[in-house]
């Protein structure tokens, strides 16, 4: 193997990764898959190596801010901790006598985990905690501009293996310089790959003829209702969309306001440390100079991307980020799409129904399947947009980009990759965590005899229509 050969330095990493699963699973128990899990938490955890992940993520990838990337690599760790705390991942986890199956926990394989700029270090330590507390191996394929925290974050893991006595290749990573050749045959000899960046990437993945979980785009939309607590709504707009500098995928990008409140929405909105300004045409093309978005823009604090803007004097002291007024939706409307800086669309609606078409119109344009969010006291309207917008998620009255991968005061599961369903071209619809990484075998025995009749079927249909 030498570095003329790439492919074959990709088939000899995943060849070693499988054979550290099999002894892996060979010894395995519960204890020692948690007690994995556990190392590589806290190799990132552990608040002096979290803070370098972190600086080292941003100086590397000039995406977000150091304090925010702190916070998502402890509390996005932290809670994943929680949800596998008594999770079963090993041996018998279901044994039911009515139906007459046993289910055994049984691990994958070897993990193909392609993941992001925008999150160096907390998708791989989230994709790789899933990977070890269900029996698995992993590799690890970062971004270009990733590859410098991934190495960090490695060898903080395998520091912690070497206190446990883990094998440290159950973790390894595509080494650099990484090419589209070395992530496309990692994908193509997985067992299964779980892919979180572009959408390019996520075709690859599931035409890899590998077994595939992946997530769609996001272009988060956010509904003001007239019934909403409109400062409060206003706070945490302003604190999801400003939070790591806009990097995550749930972060707000369009804001949708029922015109009975806009006024008032937008002064709460000021308020908040927000601007809103109706100059789009001057927004648009500092943003998308040359058809693309500014990487001056991109993920950066406040004053940076005010800068790029030629902004900075036109803007009141302290703000935050910008709201800008539109009315365009689709491909000759950038602002309607996802923009990856503090910078969000603002609609007015006539009402909630034109807020939901606004919505759906936006959805159809990008974004379709992720998550929208509403500021609302009516809950029937929460169902509503449930039962119409293309969307898995529904977020009701919180901070968008806190809430959609999990908090600790709502129900879903903690994770950075969130599953679109059909609509966003997604084979899951929910958030990626652990049980997306186990498989299991069933024992089925037999139970007596259960045979319904045609009357017990039909009855009501015949009644109904007639035989």
């Amino acid at each position: 193997m030498t570095s003329s050969d790439p492919l074959a330095e990709i088939d000899a990493i995943v060849a070693r990764a499988r054979t550290a699963q099999a002894a892996y699973e060979t010894g395995g128990s519960q204890e020692r898959y948690d007690r994995a899990a556990q190392a590589a938490a806290w190799a990132i955890m552990e608040p002096s190596r979290n803070k370098a992940l972190a600086e080292l993520s941003v100086e590397t990838t000039g995406l977000g801010n150091v304090p925010d990337k702190i916070i998502k690599n402890h509390r996005k760790t932290l809670g994943l901790m929680r949800d596998i705390a008594d999770a079963k991942t090993y041996g018998v986890i279901s044994d039911d006598p009515d139906t007459g199956i046993t289910k055994i926990a049984r691990p994958i394989g070897v993990i193909g985990a392609v993941v992001p700029s925008t999150n160096p270090a907390a998708t791989p330590a989230n994709n790789v905690i899933n990977a070890l507390k269900c029996g698995n191996a992993i590799v690890l394929s970062p971004s270009p501009k990733g590859v410098a925290a991934c190495e960090m974050l490695l060898d903080f893991i395998h520091a912690e293996f070497d206190k446990i006595g883990e094998d440290k290749t159950l973790v390894q990573m595509v080494p650099p310089p990484g090419s589209k050749d070395k992530t496309q045959r990692l994908l193509e000899i997985s067992d299964m790959i779980v892919v979180t960046g572009s959408q390019n990437n996520v075709k690859r993945a599931y035409t890899s003829g590998t077994p595939a979980l992946a997530v769609g785009a996001g272009n988060v939309t956010v509904i003001v209702d007239e019934t909403a607590d409109l400062s409060a709504a206003a706070e945490k707009i302003a604190a999801s969309k400003t939070f790591d500098n806009a990097t995550s995928c749930s972060s707000e990008n369009a804001i949708v306001v029922v015109d009975e409140v806009y006024d008032e929405f937008c002064a709460a909105l000021t308020t908040a440390g927000g601007h809103v300004t109706a100059d789009e045409a001057r927004v648009v093309s500092a943003l998308w100079p040359d058809g693309h978005l500014n990487r001056a823009v991109i993920a950066k604090d406040a004053d940076k991307m005010l800068a790029a803007l030629g902004m900075s004097q036109d803007v009141p002291h302290g703000t935050q980020f910008l709201a800008v007024e539109t009315t365009g939706i689709g491909p000759d409307d950038p602002l309607s799409g996802e923009k990856l800086s503090r910078v969000a669309a603002l609609y007015r609606a006539s009402d909630f129904d034109d807020a939901m078409a606004t919505t759906a119109k936006i959805l159809a344009h990008q974004g379709a399947g992720h998550s929208v969010g509403l500021h609302s006291s009516d809950d029937s309207r929460a169902m509503r947009l449930g039962q119409v917008l293309p969307t898995c998620r529904v977020i009701v009255n919180q901070a968008h980009c806190f809430a959609t991968g999990g908090a600790f005061n709502n129900g879903m599961p903690f994770s950075l990759s969130v599953g679109c369903g059909s609509w966003g071209g997604n084979s899951i619809d929910d958030n990626l965590h652990w049980r997306h990484f186990l498989q299991t075998t069933k024992i089925i025995r037999e139970i007596p005899f259960r045979e319904p009749s045609l009357e017990d079927i039909f009855a009501d249909y015949w009644t109904a229509a007639g035989k």
